[in-house]
Formats: structure tokens, C-alpha cells, sequence
């Protein structure tokens, strides 16, 4: 006996990336609806890459969750904070990917290769919270290496694709980069500054003490999911690449530990693959991890500044990773150790 799931924000970028996900995984559903807002209601979205496979779109705002088992939500955080708890309170689990619930205490963020155990508290509120993108791949990441060697310090930049911001911003990206071809003025209306062949140290709002909300979530998500402990210090930056986040990341651990004993961590860890070669192409960019499910790691090397760092470098599908096979991952631990159906 199988599942009925219910795909929230269905027609976005994450919402469609769960849809071809779920079928690509062959998640055990015996009905899936797409739901939207009532702009996208009538529409169609192809479930997986078979074009038979077509869902109509149902108006979230009239759609009722009761019987439904799993709720995957992706519409933009004002609209889960209103329709993730109505679905939760009619017995739908609720797995959002916005920013409304992740610090909720009575919510569990969960990275399933990190934090799986943490899924046992989902049934206070019946959500569970899919991290931000930059956090997720960096925790895969760092799992496996905080449990070799306490990590008591993170820094990171990140530099994140246009994908994180939308699809009007992926299209914004697209025209100024063409009217700079055609030499024709450049219009913005999704970025504060261009984005074309430039790099803007600006993602989300600023806050009191000068970091940006983004950067706050690196940090904040980071102590929630993997250990309250770490400090982390945050720079993110939106960079003209459609899909893939890659972050320059520097460790400082409670003790040394090697270059290659972290190699050797990171290739034995779920979810991560280390491309790691000193030459030319030896590393992983974000033309090569679009499309792809793990968290590639490269340029691992350790710091001689401190007798306890390493750097590396980190690149994942933030539409992939990032966001929708989560949030899907987050389902399967959901329904293996939690909320199986009967026979």
C-alpha cells in the first residue's frame, strides 16, 4: 500500500525538481497531486520525464490534506505559515522547504545524512523543515569530519547561483546577459545590483549587526543541525551561474587532522563525492554538479595559518541537494521509520 503525497508550490523551480525527483526514485506513492496557487490552478506539470505522466494543478487555497500522508511544500514561506499547519492539524506531515519553520524549537531541520534521529520530535507540530540551501551541503560535508575531529569553527563563502532566487531571476540573468551581447541598456528588477558578469555580496536582508539574513542561516542552521557549538562566520555572494551554489569553506578543529585523513572521511561519508586532484580539472565546478544528486568536494588542503585547519571546496545542485531530493530524502526516512503504511 502506498502513499498520497501532495507537491506544494508544484509549478516553482523546487516544486517541479520534487516532482521529477519522486519518480526518479521510485517513491512508493499511490497518488501524488500538484498543488499551486489559484493563478496555477488548471494548469498541467509533468510528473517525472515521461510526458504521459501529467498532473492538473489543484488551488491550494480550497485543496483539503485530509487522507493525505505527506505534504512536500514549496511555496514561499508567507504561504506556509498559513497552509503548513492547516495541512498539518488534518493529518498530513508536512515537509516544508521554506524558511518559516527552521527555527521553530517544536520543529526538527533535518539533513538526513547528518541528523536523522532528530525526525523522532516531527510529531509536535507535524512538520518537519527542510534546511537553507548553502547549509545543507555544507553540513553533508562537515558531518563526517566533525565526528573525526571536533569542529569549532567554520568560515565560509558561498557563492550562489541565480536558481536560489527564483525563476524570475534566473531569467533576469538570462536578458541582461543578452542585452550586454546586443549592447543594449541592462534592466534589473530581481537583484540590487546587475548580475550579468558580476558578483553581489547581497543575499536576502540585512541585519542589525551588518550580516545579511542568508548569512545568518549559515550559522544559525549549522549550530540547530550538527552542534550548537560551532561558530560560524558567513559571506554569501550571488554569482551569474544558473544552477549550483560552491562555497569556499576553512575548518579550525579542537585537533589537527590531515588532508588526507579527511579524504578518507569525506569518501566514506553518505551523500558526498570527493573529486580532489591537484591539476588542471581536478575539481568540481557548478557546470558539472547540475543534475547531480551529491555534494562534490575538492581543493582539500590543510591550513598552515593554524595548527588545526583545512580547506576545501564545496559544490552541490542547490535545486537537487539543496532543496527538492532533501526534502524527498527527508520522506523516505520518514516512511522507513516512522509512518509505514500497513501491508
Amino acid at each position: 500500500m502506498g502513499y498520497r503525497v501532495a507537491v506544494v508550490g508544484a509549478t516553482g523551480n523546487v516544486g517541479r525538481e520534487i516532482l521529477e525527483i519522486l519518480e526518479q526514485r521510485d517513491f512508493p506513492a499511490d497518488e501524488i497531486a500538484a498543488v499551486a496557487s489559484a493563478r496555477s490552478a488548471g494548469d498541467v506539470v509533468r510528473y517525472g520525464l515521461d510526458d504521459e505522466k501529467e498532473l492538473v494543478v489543484q488551488d491550494l487555497e480550497t485543496f483539503d490534506f485530509s487522507g493525505w500522508d505527506l505534504g512536500l511544500f514549496s511555496p514561499g514561506a508567507k504561504v506556509s505559515a498559513v497552509h503548513a499547519p492547516r495541512a498539518a492539524e488534518a493529518g498530513c506531515v508536512v515537509v516544508d522547504n521554506t524558511s518559516k519553520f527552521r527555527m521553530d524549537p517544536d520543529v526538527p531541520l533535518i539533513v538526513p545524512e547528518v541528523n536523522p534521529e532528530a525526525l523522532a520530535g516531527y510529531t509536535k507540530r507535524n512538520i518537519i523543515a527542510n534546511p537553507n540551501c548553502s547549509t545543507i551541503q555544507m553540513v553533508v560535508a562537515l558531518k563526517p569530519l566533525h565526528d573525526l575531529a571536533t569542529i569549532r569553527r567554520v568560515v565560509v563563502a558561498s557563492y550562489n547561483s541565480v536558481s536560489g532566487a527564483g525563476k524570475a531571476a534566473m531569467e533576469e540573468l538570462f536578458e541582461q546577459t543578452r542585452s550586454i551581447y546586443a549592447n543594449e541598456p541592462v534592466t534589473r528588477e530581481q537583484f540590487t545590483k546587475q548580475i550579468a558578469f558580476n558578483a553581489i555580496p547581497h543575499i536576502d536582508v540585512f541585519m542589525d549587526d551588518g550580516f545579511t539574513k542568508e548569512e545568518w542561516k549559515m550559522r544559525v542552521e549549522t549550530q540547530k543541525i550538527l552542534d550548537p557549538n560551532i561558530e560560524v562566520c558567513a559571506t554569501c555572494v550571488r554569482v551569474p551561474v544558473f544552477i549550483g551554489h560552491s562555497e569556499a569553506v576553512n575548518l579550525e578543529f579542537d585537533v589537527p587532522i590531515t588532508a588526507d585523513e579527511a579524504r578518507e572521511a569525506l569518501r566514506a561519508a553518505p551523500g558526498v563525492s570527493v573529486v580532489d586532484h591537484q591539476v588542471d580539472e581536478g575539481y568540481v565546478t557548478p557546470v558539472e554538479c547540475a543534475g547531480e544528486d551529491p555534494v562534490y568536494v575538492s581543493r582539500i588542503r590543510e591550513d598552515e595559518s593554524i595548527d588545526t585547519g583545512l580547506a576545501m571546496w564545496i559544490v552541490s545542485d542547490n535545486l537537487r541537494k539543496g532543496a527538492a531530493l532533501n526534502a524527498v530524502q527527508i520522506a523516505e526516512t520518514l516512511i522507513k521509520s516512522h509512518i509505514r503504511k500497513a501491508a
